[in-house]
């Protein structure tokens, strides 16, 4: 057993997506495409004592209850203190909570030697993240990095990856949460059929400026835009740029400086070029 670990994950911005669920966990999840961010979520996991019998989760200083990580812990059946810090707001559309779950698997795996493969994790992570109803296909994502295509839901044994080969600066803000677990548990036959048309497209020519195009089509066609995220892409593009809707959350983001030439004050960083990794 190690002292601790630490890994590294990337954001994850979801430009579109659609639902696909399962009663298998693993197999359960999305289609769909987004962006890995350099701004993301490092996770630090170590053994506590042999007396407690409880967890520890901790986020930017504060002890915070998130069932992902909870659920990753009590799969790989080991007790430990996490302890992670974040470059992006929760439940604002950046996949924090993905993070979280696969980092901790990541860090947990190399402390108590729980000898499980790459893939192995990133499904405990995934499985984890469908269970909460917090995800549906970041941890995937995640793991991979860059820009990736899901082709097809589930863990990477069951999902079928591609990607956009290109980088990007990115820049985004957000106005506040909404609530994934709300959006996935309500009807989502609507959003299904908005997905499927926006991977077509970006299917056919995978590129930025088609995946911004399909993830605004997407966005208004799902009915997910709240007045202030419509009006900041618009402000946009106005100035010629691409921006549209980070899922789930009331964020918007841009590539190049799209919102910072419409006027905003964004966060700045960049598509991540590789996926999660242990430091």
């Amino acid at each position: 057993m190690r002292e601790e670990a630490t890994a590294f994950v990337p954001g994850h911005i979801t430009g579109f997506f659609s639902a696909h669920p399962a009663d298998d966990p693993t197999k359960a999840g999305s289609r769909g495409a987004g962006l890995t961010l350099t701004d993301g979520v490092t996770v630090t996991v170590e053994p506590v004592s042999e007396e407690a019998s409880e967890s520890i989760v901790i986020l930017d200083g504060e002890m915070i209850d998130i069932e992902p990580v909870e659920t990753v812990l009590e799969t790989l059946g080991v007790v430990a203190r996490v302890e992670a810090e974040s470059d992006l707001p929760l439940g604002a559309g950046f996949g924090v909570s993905g993070a979280m779950a696969l980092g901790t698997a990541l860090a947990a795996n190399r402390v108590f030697e729980c000898k499980l493969s790459r893939n192995e994790l990133v499904a405990v992570a995934h499985g984890a993240e469908v269970q909460a109803g917090t995800g549906l296909g970041d941890v995937v994502a995640q793991a991979h990095g860059g820009i990736p295509i899901r082709l097809e839901p589930g863990s990477p044994q069951e999902n079928k990856l591609d990607a956009i080969p290109t980088r990007a600066r990115v820049e985004y803000v957000s106005f506040g949460e909404l609530s994934t677990a709300d959006v996935l548990a309500g009807e989502t036959e609507q959003l299904t059929t908005a997905g499927k048309e926006a991977l077509s497209r970006v299917v056919e020519e995978p590129t930025l400026l088609s995946f911004m195009y399909a993830s605004r089509l997407f966005a208004r066609e799902a009915e997910l835009l709240t007045d202030q995220v419509a009006k900041a892409i618009g402000d946009v593009t106005d100035e010629n740029g691409q921006a549209s809707m980070a899922m789930l959350g009331e964020t918007v983001f841009a590539l190049g400086t799209g919102l910072s030439a419409a006027g905003y004050e964004p966060s700045v960083c960049a598509t991540h070029p590789a996926g999660a990794l242990l430091k």
